[in-house]
């Protein structure tokens, strides 16, 4: 697997339970034992996702005292985002040139 920024966020992404787990993230940092309720797989299991979700910057856990909350981190997302802006951007120049192109041919 790809060791840059925006592979490791896609290939994270990819999967429904991480997904999902980022969504309840997204109203406010949680628990391990937290984001592991909705779910029928075992604590070790979440944790493996959220290895994945934080080698992807997509989440930090923290520590305060015995709690360690977890937190949604938007800065992957919104790299993601730029690159969806720049695509766009190339889709329409490309867009442009085929038009230009066709009314050259009629």
């Amino acid at each position: 697997m790809a060791d840059d920024s925006l592979s490791l966020t896609f290939s994270a992404l990819a999967d429904p339970t991480r997904r999902e787990i980022l969504a309840r993230l997204a109203q406010g940092e949680a628990t391990v034992n937290e984001l592991a309720e909705p779910f029928e797989m075992s604590l070790q299991a979440v944790s493996k996702h959220l290895k994945v979700l934080e080698r992807a910057g997509l989440i930090t856990r923290g520590r305060d005292a015995q709690w360690r909350p977890c937190r949604l981190e938007t800065a992957p997302l919104e790299e993601i985002d730029r690159y969806r802006r720049r695509l766009e951007g190339r889709f329409a120049r490309l867009d442009e040139e085929l038009r230009r192109m066709g009314k050259n041919h009629e």
